[in-house]
C-alpha cells in the first residue's frame, strides 16, 4: 500500500508538472502533447489542478496511513511475543515450584512453607495381590476358566 500511495503521488506530481510545462496560455490544457477536452478557461484549469492536487495528497495519505498500521501492527507483534515469553517464563517457574514440592512431599519431608502450606503426605505403597492359583500371562475372560480342568 505504501508503494502505491507513492506511486499515485508521483504521478500527481509529474502530471502537475507536465501540465504547467506545455501550456503557454491560462485557458487551454495541454498533457503530454494533447489537448484536454472540455478545458477552456481559467476556472476549468484551476479545478483540473485541484483534482490533481487531490489525488496528490491522496497518494501521500495512502501511503501514511499504510506506514501507520503497518508500524502499530509490527508493536502489537513484539508485544505479544514479550508477553508470550513471560508467560512461558512464569509456567516454567511455577512448574518447577510444583516439582520441588512434589519432591518433598515423595521423599516425606515435612516442611511446610512460609505461606501456610499443608504438605501432602507420600503416597502408601501398594503391594500385588497374591494369588493361589497358576500364573497366567493374561486376564481370565470369564470365571469358567479361572478353574483348572
Amino acid at each position: 500500500m505504501v508503494f502505491v500511495g507513492v506511486i499515485v503521488a508521483v504521478a500527481a506530481v509529474v502530471a502537475g508538472i507536465e501540465v504547467i510545462a506545455q501550456n503557454s496560455s491560462s485557458a487551454s490544457l495541454a498533457f503530454f502533447g494533447h489537448q484536454v477536452p472540455g478545458v477552456h478557461t481559467e476556472s476549468q484549469v484551476f479545478i483540473v489542478g485541484i483534482i490533481v492536487a487531490f489525488f496528490a495528497g491522496g497518494g501521500l495519505a495512502m501511503s501514511w496511513l499504510s506506514l501507520l498500521r503497518r508500524m502499530r501492527v509490527r508493536r502489537e507483534l513484539q508485544d505479544l511475543r514479550e508477553d508470550r515469553q513471560e508467560t512461558m517464563a512464569a509456567l516454567v517457574r511455577k512448574n518447577q515450584q510444583l516439582e520441588r514440592e512434589l519432591a518433598r512431599a515423595r521423599g516425606g519431608a515435612p516442611s511446610a512453607t512460609a505461606t501456610g502450606e499443608v504438605p501432602v503426605p507420600p503416597r502408601p505403597r501398594r503391594e500385588a495381590p497374591v494369588s493361589p492359583g497358576p500364573r497366567r500371562d493374561r486376564e481370565p475372560v470369564s470365571p469358567f476358566f479361572d478353574n483348572p480342568a
